[in-house]
């Protein structure tokens, strides 16, 4: 686990975007899938908007994903084992990065065929408090023909990012626009922020 949290830390430090390809473990992440196939066939996704509780508006032609928020109080087994990864991964950041981390807010996400996500920033214009960003992916055997990168924008270059299971991609939330390129198949991850608030 501290190899992961290492190498997720290193790529970060060297060149702004951190990965680690096996971030979750193969059984963990095809019990999240289940989960959240099992929500997506319950209809308990909804559409996602852009903004906070605040200002929200919902505009399928910037974002057009579906979500459904996690919450560590239910009683959810693989959700559990997923919210120990995270409080072991802030303890360790906070411990050898000095991040001042205090908590953090997750959900599921799901964009269906021909969906996307135009460019953007994940820290909001009237709440600061999403310090970084995390995504991991629950997609077993994807294929570069199906799409659904993650295009992260540095100054110089483009970064695209392939959604492969297990891995897991971690950033400043303020620091980087990035978008998530068109997707051919159902694209499955868990989407996130640490906070300082």
């Amino acid at each position: 686990m501290q190899a992961n949290f290492d190498t997720l830390i290193n790529s970060f430090i060297a060149d702004e975007v951190g990965i680690a390809e096996n971030f979750l473990s193969v059984p963990l992440a095809a019990f999240l899938k289940q989960n959240l196939l099992a929500l997506y066939k319950s209809d308990k996704l909804h559409n996602a908007g852009t903004g906070n509780a605040t200002v929200i508006l919902q505009d399928k032609m910037v974002r057009s994903d579906k979500i459904h928020w996690l919450d560590p109080l239910r009683e959810n087994l693989h959700e559990t084992s997923f919210f120990k990864l995270m409080d072991s991964f802030i303890k360790y950041l906070n411990d050898t990065c000095y991040t001042g981390i205090t908590g953090y807010e997750f959900h599921y996400t799901l964009y269906e065929k021909g969906s996307f996500y135009k460019t953007h920033f994940d820290r909001f214009k009237n709440n600061s408090s999403r310090a970084y960003s995390m995504v991991m992916y629950l997609n077993a055997d994807w294929k570069q023909a199906d799409g659904g990168e993650l295009c992260i924008h540095h100054s110089d270059h483009l970064q695209n990012i392939s959604p492969m299971n297990g891995k897991c991609v971690f950033f400043k939330s303020s620091n980087l626009l990035h978008e998530v390129l068109l997707t051919h198949e159902p694209r499955l991850s868990i989407t996130g922020w640490l906070k300082t608030d």
